[in-house]
C-alpha cells in the first residue's frame, strides 16, 4: 500500500508518515494541494488521505483534481473542524464511513485504508 498524506499540520502529517512507515506501510506527505498535484507526476498512489480544509485548496477540490490525473487513486477525508456542512460534503466525496475526524488513532486510520482499497 503506498500513501500520500495531506494536511497543512506540517508535524501532524509528518508524525502520522512516520507512524504508517514503522507498519510497513509507504507514506509520502505533503502540506498543501499544489505540491499533492505536483507528487502524484513522479510517484503513484493507492490511497490519498486529506485534510478537508487548508489554504488555497481543500481537500475536497484536491480530491477531484488528484482524481482527473489518478483515476484509480481512492481517498479518505480528515476533519479538525467537524461541521455538519463539512461532513455531508465529505461524505458526498467519499462515503460517510471514510470521513474522519482528528484525533485519529493510527489503528483506526490503517483499518480505514484497508476498506477503502478492498472496496467495502
Amino acid at each position: 500500500m503506498r500513501v500520500l498524506l495531506v494536511d497543512d499540520e506540517k508535524e501532524l502529517i509528518s508524525t502520522l508518515s512516520e507512524r504508517l512507515s514503522l507498519r510497513g506501510i509507504e507514506a509520502d506527505w505533503v502540506t498543501n494541494g499544489e505540491d499533492a498535484l505536483k507528487i502524484v507526476e513522479k510517484q503513484s498512489y493507492d490511497l490519498a488521505v486529506l485534510d478537508v480544509r487548508m489554504p488555497k485548496m481543500g481537500g475536497l477540490l484536491l480530491k477531484k483534481e488528484l482524481q482527473s490525473k489518478c483515476p484509480e487513486m481512492k481517498f479518505i477525508f480528515l476533519t479538525g473542524h467537524g461541521s455538519e456542512k463539512d461532513f455531508k460534503k465529505g461524505a458526498e466525496e467519499a462515503g460517510a464511513s471514510y470521513y474522519l475526524i482528528k484525533p485519529i488513532k493510527i489503528e483506526a486510520l490503517i483499518k480505514k485504508m484497508k476498506e477503502v482499497l478492498e472496496g467495502q
